[in-house]
């Protein structure tokens, strides 16, 4: 289906950011906003709030085109990997948010429903 089909759906994490750094300042909490084809569990398009332009695009290149079917793991592993700013940990954490509505989302997902 097309952006606008059923088989997509928005998800979004928050998480608290550490004090101290900018994004704090700006915004108290980061969101992480991930639009994820249900039925294979990729990642179609990804973008978050933190405070510049660079942190933002390499954390939503990085997550594009993975699957988060599987669960969280590998997402936090590529994360942890090649995020090394402050709020590393509050971008886990918004990402384990976005898994758990995902999977909580495909336990009570009834294709009929819009067919």
């Amino acid at each position: 289906m097309d952006k606008a089909g059923s088989n997509l759906v928005l998800f979004s994490g928050y998480a608290k950011l550490p004090t101290g750094i900018t994004a704090s300042e700006m915004y108290k909490v980061i969101g992480l906003v991930v639009l994820i084809d249900v039925d294979s569990g990729e990642i179609v398009e990804a973008d978050c709030t933190l405070a510049t332009r660079v942190a933002r695009d390499h954390v939503s290149t990085a997550l594009v085109g993975n699957s988060i079917k599987n669960g969280p793991d590998y997402l936090i592993h590529l994360i942890d990997r090649i995020y090394q700013g402050s709020a590393k940990k509050a971008v886990i954490t918004a990402i384990r948010i976005i898994y758990d509505k995902y999977r909580s989302y495909k336990e009570g997902w009834t294709p009929s429903i819009l067919d």
